[in-house]
């Protein structure tokens, strides 16, 4: 059975494509939490476990990233700054001035970045399941940069290139709840753009950066993370000036198959990092909505 999920729409984002975007309205006057997901995934996939404990507190925005479920589709090669440079653009079609940006593994560095090129939209930041880089040794680099070899091989042979790396994500997810619409979910895909966004992700490196962050910031950290080391995240937070750290005892996938670990530090973070946000004179609430017709 599916699970219930807050309103979606297609959304035209000017000079960039058209994206999807889930909304959850939040109390009158609630900040905004704008959820960027994980690689492989979707808003849908990362984020159905969170919706309804974060709309008690937030305006909730999530959209899918160029390439990922009904995200963008361009031919042009997957930049990480362009992800970002999407995510302040869907700001600018919703008319919220200024957001707290929430980031899952992949959706973190998306975060960092949006900040980085665009730090009048975010009011702060919560990072889960995340890292300032993704690939450090050579072995890691070389597995990063086969995702890059694999997306050109794909235009021209996309079935093979995708469908081998499109199990190797559904034996991961096997063990989620909703099989079959986890798997519907991951068809939507454009693998060639997903395998692009993994060697992307793999030359991502915020650390000559991460300590100019001048906004609030948290990260919930996967104690058990086998994918993004728990070592990486916790030299993340201490990177970052006054970041809060928040731990869960769990896996990559934590947020999907346990939410009753994840989603109670989820929200904690969230509210904590609004809080500071608002003492700061920050906040991103939905009164800052302009008059841009949605």
């Amino acid at each position: 059975m599916d699970p219930r999920l807050p309103a979606g729409r297609h959304l035209d984002l000017p000079g960039r494509g058209r994206t999807w975007v889930r909304e959850v309205p939040g109390p009158p006057g609630a900040p905004t939490l704008l959820l960027l997901h994980g690689w492989t995934a979707n808003a849908d996939l990362n984020w159905f476990s969170s919706f309804r404990a974060l709309g008690d507190h937030f305006r909730v925005v999530a959209p899918d990233h160029r390439g990922h479920g009904r995200g963008i589709r361009t031919r042009r090669g997957f930049r990480m700054r362009d992800a970002a440079d999407d995510a302040a653009a869907l700001l600018d079609a919703l008319g919220i001035e200024s957001a707290i940006a929430v980031g899952y593994s992949m959706g973190g560095a998306v975060a960092q970045l949006l900040w980085r090129r665009h730090p009048e939209r975010v009011d702060g930041l919560v990072l889960c399941a995340t890292s300032s880089v993704f690939a450090s040794t050579d072995r890691e680099r070389r597995w990063f940069a086969a995702m890059g070899a694999l997306s050109l091989a794909s235009r021209a042979t996309p079935g093979v290139a995708r469908q081998a790396v499109a199990g190797w994500v559904l034996d991961r997810r096997q063990q989620s709840p909703a099989v079959e619409w986890v798997q519907r979910e991951l068809r939507r895909n454009d693998w060639t753009a997903v395998l692009g966004a993994g060697a992307a992700l793999g030359r991502f490196d915020s650390r000559p950066w991460l300590g100019e962050v001048d906004v609030p910031t948290a990260v919930v950290l996967t104690r058990g993370d086998r994918v993004v080391s728990p070592r990486r995240q916790a030299a993340m937070a201490a990177a970052i000036p006054g970041a809060s750290v928040h731990p869960v005892d769990g896996d990559h996938g934590v947020v999907a198959v346990e939410p009753g670990r994840f989603v109670p530090a989820l929200t904690r973070a969230a509210r904590e990092v609004a809080g500071r946000a608002e003492a700061a004179g920050r906040p991103a609430a939905s009164s800052r909505i302009s008059t841009i017709a949605t």
